[in-house]
């Protein structure tokens, strides 16, 4: 077994929606190092006020990387889940149209700021019922931007979801047999992950050399009368095993980021919860043997 790393070695990073909401990249990502990350991973959502920043000037994204530059703190992915609004997969031409949009524009967001990863959301549709068409829509959308995404060396991964249509590893590794890109990863939130009641270990054991980032974040299991809880499941509390999930990373001696997945950014003190976050996961990690005691 692998004799784990150090904290310093460690690449922990926090969601921007864990953080108080601030129009101030800088003072963002001041506070993600006042509190011990060492990045912040951008949302880009469904709001029309974050699918706005896919055309920010470039004076703003200049001031992203210079927050960056001056902070130390980088943004180093994105989660683009602005495409359960406008997926991939939707019936509706024009839909579809602005959803090929979104993800051009985020990969040339991503280049322009420094991005190296942008998290993908596994929905083919999620307001909409889904069905063979579907699914060959979303695959052909996304086999166009990954060809964006090479040009521009942005590595696009996919997130084990909350929603059956990606909800296993195995069924990304079903997908990457239609991508074979080399810039078509993997993102697995192992709350997504546990929720349905995969083997995990197993799970992250077959997608460990597709694996560039590990969400963190705890769930409620989905069982025939419970649709499950995605999130907003206070850490312990749900059915995530953690220091079985980081002892089986740490065998492997994998040395990624990680990245806890909050949405505290409205509570009353999403500061203290944030800290206190941090230092639960990184208990779990000593326990689990990823990090040495």
């Amino acid at each position: 077994m692998a004799t784990g790393m150090t904290v310093d070695e460690l690449k922990l990073g926090i969601y921007e929606k864990a953080l108080p909401r601030t129009e101030s990249w800088e003072e963002r990502l001041g506070l993600a190092g006042e509190l011990g990350f060492d990045f912040v991973e951008m949302s880009i959502d469904e709001s029309d006020d974050r699918l706005a920043r896919l055309e920010w000037s470039a004076a703003e994204r200049r001031q992203v990387r210079n927050a960056a530059a001056d902070t130390g703190i980088s943004v180093p992915s994105i989660c683009l889940s602005g495409h359960r609004r406008f997926p991939l997969g939707s019936s509706d031409p024009r839909i579809r149209r602005r959803a090929a949009k979104i993800l051009a524009d985020s990969i040339m967001l991503a280049a322009d700021i420094g991005v190296r990863t942008i998290q993908i959301a596994g929905y083919d549709v999620y307001y909409e019922p889904g069905s063979r068409e579907t699914e060959a829509w979303f695959i052909e959308g996304l086999r166009a931007g990954l060809r964006l995404a090479e040009r521009e060396n942005v590595m696009l991964a996919m997130e084990i979801m909350d929603y059956p249509f990606m909800n296993s590893i195995v069924k990304y590794l079903n997908l990457k047999r239609n991508l074979p890109s080399p810039w078509f990863a993997l993102y697995p939130d192992v709350g997504n992950l546990s929720a349905w009641g995969n083997d995990v270990v197993q799970e992250l054991i077959l997608g460990f050399s597709e694996t560039v980032a590990v969400h963190l974040k705890d769930t409620y299991a989905v069982t025939a009368d419970y649709p499950g809880q995605f999130r907003d499941v206070p850490f312990g509390s749900g059915c995530v095993d953690f220091v079985t999930v980081f002892r089986t990373l740490g065998e492997r001696e994998y040395r990624g980021p990680f990245l806890i997945e909050m949405w505290t950014e409205k509570s009353e003190d999403p500061i203290t919860a944030v800290r206190e976050a941090r230092s639960w996961m990184v208990e779990r990690m000593r326990e689990g043997g990823l990090l040495r005691a």
